[in-house]
């Protein structure tokens, strides 16, 4: 199976910084995109922000010029820099994987178990 193990939430005060990471791990072959999404309390869980495997990078408009995605595919791994936080960024966390377990075309969507973003004074 694969794995996708968050870090790096925590408390924060408005116009701080964090940074997310989510690795993957098990049976990896490749993995095409990777994304984090978030959900804060009674809202419906939204995409922040995706990178493909191109590296090509799609944001959210809520967090244009804020946040940055990367990835480090030697470590299968996704980052979330985030800069001048702001309350509304309050919310958990989730990374998500398009992962290729073989040669074959088929991919798996494989999701972390989130970890908590709190930005307040």
């Amino acid at each position: 199976q694969v794995q996708l193990v968050e870090s790096g939430g925590g408390l924060v005060q408005p116009g701080g910084s964090l940074r997310l990471s989510c690795a993957a791990s098990g049976r990896i072959f490749s993995i095409n995109a990777m994304g984090w999404y978030r959900q804060a309390p009674e809202k419906k869980r939204e995409l922040v922000a995706g990178i493909n495997s191109g590296d090509t990078t799609n944001y959210a408009d809520a967090v244009k010029g804020r946040f940055t995605i990367s990835r480090d595919n030697t470590k299968n791994t996704v980052y979330l820099q985030m800069n001048s936080l702001k309350p509304e960024d309050t919310a958990v966390y989730y990374c998500n994987a398009n992962v290729r377990k073989d040669s074959s075309h088929y991919t798996y969507l494989y999701w972390g178990q989130g970890t908590q973003v709190t930005v307040s004074s």
